[in-house]
């Protein structure tokens, strides 16, 4: 079973570059606070650490 992981935009994309609110998007964090559940893959990884200080990864047991 894949593992997932729950991110949450908790700072707003209003004023950063747009690779950073394209990168958002793809992560599917539209609106300050919605919280995603994604799989856990290397590329979903790699996107939340170009966005790491606007989101917030929690466990999926939260």
């Amino acid at each position: 079973m894949a593992e997932n992981i729950r991110v949450k935009l908790v700072r707003s994309g209003i004023g950063r570059t747009q690779r950073q609110k394209d990168t958002l998007r793809g992560l599917g964090l539209t609106k300050l606070n919605k919280t995603v559940i994604l799989q856990d893959t290397p590329a979903i990884r790699g996107m939340v650490k170009k966005v790491e200080h606007l989101v917030q990864v929690l466990s999926d047991s939260e």
